[in-house]
């Protein structure tokens, strides 16, 4: 007899990943795999949409073709700040930017002299002014850059809807991501900001609905899919009655706090928070690092100079005999420049001088001292003045013993717990399409959440 699924995909910026979960929701089948980005209209390197498409069709029918299975529920969560545009016909129309992609200067100032100063831009929209990280100004982008393209184009969709959209044919919007720093959302007054209205580009934007909406396809339900990052709040709030936050980890590092409903101010704006919603449109205090991608980058580095396997640093095992090498706590060794550590009080360091390092194992422990300080610095920023608890660490850095280790030790006045169970996102966007709550049985059985020792 067929085993009843859900069928999830969770699309990284790095990692594409498939599941599927039985009716009790625990995982019965998994893939991974990567793609190599391709170069946009003006050569910048960005996601090969169109090969990533073609993977999620070819695995999605394989497993519809198995007898051993039978998809009750689809559902997708994927990474935000980015739109698929489509023509009349529903085909993609021009190319899938990447949110790293520079917004270039003289258009920024333009937006700024049509629309207003930076300031009143970040404090309506509760986003930080990021270019093209604010996927709203890829609209704008288009419409002042590449207006042939811009005229063909009929309704823009957020990624996760867009994906959706290949198997339900329907084109809305969902609240996370419309809430992930795009700028398109005026949180004061709970509608599009002016600046959209002005351009006319909610005449682009489909009808706006709760991530947890789905739609039949034969006796299959399609969700409409979920910003991964708010994803991975979702079984939080089901398991907890007390407040938390949550540090969700992976490409980006965003500390979340359903539990901080103040405004933000220009210094928190300036240091890289904002809001995001929640799946039913509430508001999420949240501040973000760019940790994994800078994490992946600077080990690669290391692991070249001490002629290491550049994977090796998930191994390495907490060592509490290390010492910090460092003149003093605000001074940091390594060149942590893509963070911005001048924002929490930190000097930044030459990340070249690697010679200052007995070994591998001892500088990944260095390293980890210095993120976990910068990685705490944002998390106060989230937790403001509210009391708080619980801290939760999700994603990938919640594996790592020294990550967690330096974590807890130096938040002794806090319950920190990293998460054994990888898959947030993923269960979120399946608790989601289905409806329904998690049970405290699943919860102790599945979702074993360790605390991490202060020794």
């Amino acid at each position: 007899m067929a085993v009843e699924v859900t069928a999830i995909f969770d699309i990284g910026k790095t990692n594409k990943k498939f599941f599927l979960l039985d009716k009790d929701l625990n995982e019965i089948h998994r893939e991974y795999i990567r793609f190599d980005e391709i170069e946009d209209d003006d050569g910048f390197m960005s996601e090969n949409l169109e090969q990533l498409v073609g993977w999620i069709r070819e695995t999605f029918n394989k497993v519809e073709t198995n007898p051993e299975f039978n998809i009750k529920s689809l559902n997708f969560s994927t990474y935000g700040a980015s739109l698929v545009h489509l023509d009349e016909n529903n085909d993609v129309v021009t190319p899938f930017y990447n949110y790293l992609k520079p917004l270039p200067k003289d258009l920024a100032e333009k937006f700024l002299e049509l629309h207003g100063d930076k300031q009143q831009f970040e404090l309506v929209t509760a986003s930080p002014f990021l270019g093209m990280l604010n996927s709203g100004l890829q609209l704008f982008y288009l419409k002042h850059k590449k207006q042939e393209l811009f005229q063909k184009i009929r309704k823009s969709l957020h990624f996760p809807q867009y994906l959706s959209s290949l198997f339900s044919e329907k084109y809305v919007s969902d609240y996370t991501s419309l809430g992930c720093h795009t700028g398109l959302w005026d949180y004061n007054n709970d509608r599009y900001a002016k600046w959209v209205t002005d351009d006319g580009f909610d005449k682009l934007l489909c009808p706006l609905v709760r991530a947890d909406s789905f739609y039949t396809k034969g006796k299959m339900r399609v969700g409409v899919g979920i910003h991964d990052s708010s994803s991975a709040l979702i079984p939080y709030i089901n398991a907890n009655n007390d407040p938390f936050v949550l540090i969700s980890t992976g490409t980006w590092s965003i500390t979340m706090n359903l539990f901080n409903q103040s405004l933000l101010s220009e210094d928190e704006l300036n240091s890289d928070c904002l809001k995001f919603m929640s799946a039913q449109g509430l508001s999420v205090k949240a501040s973000r690092l760019f940790l994994g991608d800078h994490l992946r980058r600077t080990v690669k580095s290391l692991a070249k100079y001490f002629k290491e396997d550049y994977e090796s640093y998930k191994e390495v095992k907490w060592d509490p005999t290390l010492e910090s090498k460092r003149e003093s706590p605000k001074q940091l060794l390594f060149d942590h420049a893509i963070l911005k550590p001048e924002r929490y009080d930190f000097q930044n360091g030459n990340n070249s001088n690697f010679s200052l390092f007995n070994s591998y194992h001892e500088a990944v422990h260095y390293l980890f001292d210095e993120l976990t300080d910068l990685q705490i610095a944002s998390l106060r920023l989230a937790i403001g003045n509210t009391k708080i608890k619980k801290v939760f660490i999700d994603g990938g850095f919640s594996s790592s013993e020294v990550f967690t280790k330096y974590l807890t030790r130096k938040l002794p006045e806090y319950d920190v717990y990293a998460s054994s169970f990888p898959l947030g996102s993923t269960l979120g966007a399946a608790l989601m399409v289905n409806n329904r709550d998690l049970s405290e049985n699943f919860m102790e059985k599945v979702y074993d959440v360790i605390e991490v020792q202060k020794d």
